[in-house]
């Protein structure tokens, strides 16, 4: 089931509430497709390149990527592919303060981010600790925790540091 919503000349696409871990479905076009979404040929390239994809890649990467699979594929349709996506719950729009908006999975497992300030390089990471941590905070002040988000930004740490 998809949920349609309208403002205007705008749809906004309510993704349908997950009822089982079994309905989902494994792949960024699966999804797209069961929701209902027109899939065209330059979409499925785009959607592919982001199945594909291990790291964040921003709209220009995207397009770079697509265009080097379909040539016929436009800066303006990766722009419109990645709205879509977004605003159907497939992806999910990451923005690590460099300017630059990046894309992911929306269902990939639950990870954390570190953003290397020098390099950009994004380094995702899993912390039982750091999960616990933010549990036991939320408990404490009275919530229970329906989702979070960490990123770190650093710097590498010099091993010269100390000569």
């Amino acid at each position: 089931m998809m949920i349609l919503i309208w403002y205007g000349a705008r749809r906004f696409i309510k993704p349908a509430p997950a009822t089982g871990e079994d309905d989902m479905a494994d792949t960024i076009l699966e999804r797209c497709e069961d929701r209902g979404l027109r899939m065209t040929d330059q979409r499925r390239v785009i959607a592919s390149v982001l199945q594909d994809s291990a790291d964040h890649p921003d709209v220009e990467e995207l397009y770079a990527r697509a265009s080097a699979q379909d040539p016929r594929i436009s800066i303006a349709t990766v722009y419109r592919t990645v709205k879509l996506f977004e605003e159907a719950g497939i992806l999910e729009k990451l923005e690590f303060g460099d300017g630059r908006a990046r894309y992911e999975d929306a269902e990939r497992d639950h990870h954390d981010h570190l953003i290397d300030l020098n390099s950009g390089e994004v380094i995702e990471f899993v912390d039982a600790e750091i999960e616990a941590l933010q549990e036991r905070i939320a408990e404490k002040l009275g919530y229970r925790l329906k989702g979070h988000r960490l990123e770190l930004y650093g710097v590498p740490i010099r091993k010269d540091a100390g000569r």
